[in-house]
This record gives C-alpha cells, sequence and structure tokens, in this order.
C-alpha cells in the first residue's frame, strides 16, 4: 500500500511521452513540439508545462514556412502568461540562416520578444558574435547585442586605416 498524495500541487494532470504533436492558434498551425516527455501541471503557482527531458520546437509564420527552429536541454511554458523559459544549450535557427547560442533564454509569446541576460553566440554567414544580454523579435530577425565582441571579416585596404578610423563601438550590434 502507498501513502496517499496529499499535496495535488506536485502533481502533474497530464504526462505524456514520445511526443510529436502540432499547436495552432485561431485554427492556424503555429508551433511543432517533439519531446520525450511532457508534464503539465495546472495547480502549481503559476502553472506550467514542463519539458525536463529536452525539447525541439519549429516555430511557423503565417505562409506555414518555418522562421525558427529552437532546441534546448530543458523547457518551460508559464501557460497564463505565455512565457518560455529555456535552460541549457539553447539553440536557435532563424529564416536567415543564423545560429544563435546561451544556456538560458525567455521567449515572451504575448509581447513577441526573445531576450536573455546570459552570454550569447550568434553565427551569422560572414562573421560571429558574442555578447552579455541580448533582446530580439520572436523570429530572431532584428535583434541587439550588449556587450559585444565579434569576429569580422575586414579588407585588407582596412588594415591601413589607423586604430581610431577602425574603432568600433562595442556597447551593442543591431
Amino acid at each position: 500500500m502507498t501513502d496517499a498524495i496529499t499535496c495535488r500541487d506536485s502533481v502533474p494532470v497530464m504526462v505524456t511521452r514520445d511526443v510529436s504533436t502540432y499547436i495552432s492558434d485561431s485554427g492556424v498551425v503555429r508551433y511543432k513540439i517533439i519531446t520525450d516527455e511532457w508534464k503539465v501541471y495546472d495547480r502549481l503557482v503559476p502553472s506550467r508545462w514542463t519539458f525536463e527531458q529536452g525539447i525541439y520546437l519549429e516555430k511557423f509564420n503565417d505562409s506555414l514556412c518555418i522562421d525558427a527552429v529552437i532546441v534546448a536541454d530543458t523547457a518551460y511554458y508559464y501557460d497564463k502568461e505565455e512565457l518560455w523559459e529555456l535552460r541549457g544549450n539553447v539553440h536557435i535557427e532563424n529564416e536567415n540562416d543564423e545560429e544563435f547560442d546561451t544556456e538560458q533564454l525567455f521567449w515572451n509569446q504575448k509581447k513577441r520578444n526573445v531576450y536573455s541576460d546570459l552570454y550569447i553566440r550568434i553565427r551569422q554567414q560572414r562573421r560571429i558574435i558574442t555578447g552579455t544580454g541580448f533582446s530580439s523579435n520572436q523570429e530572431f530577425t532584428r535583434y541587439t547585442i550588449k556587450n559585444t565582441q565579434g569576429i569580422f571579416p575586414v579588407k585588407e585596404e582596412s588594415m591601413q586605416a589607423t586604430p581610431s578610423e577602425m574603432a568600433v563601438a562595442t556597447d551593442s550590434i543591431e
């Protein structure tokens, strides 16, 4: 015989394993989620969905084309706030073939923005940008990085410039 569960808050209302599903909004497919385990806690404060064994998510635009792919070791979705918290080896690819890597990222669906206060690395076609602190639209096509550094290709004639001519503001890059 087992003890009765006395605290309903700690028990998920739903546990689903080996998930591959689409999520729609107003009849339009917006996301595809693949995960090993999805738990829904409706009585925790705040209520949330948990993906503690990792998540793979595709975000679709209005034309049903993928505009972002997101992978993380762990994810939490706070349903009332419409806020995602992604943790551990967070990797995002956008429609411009840019890659974003960080250890924690928040995605506010109500405000349609993404942000992090941690180190982020962005790989673009011809450069790599790193920084601490990041904010973006949810498509990852317009973003700001704080405390930036980067590796940028330089034309040989630029090497003739003086250091003051080559100086670049590193407070933020948009």
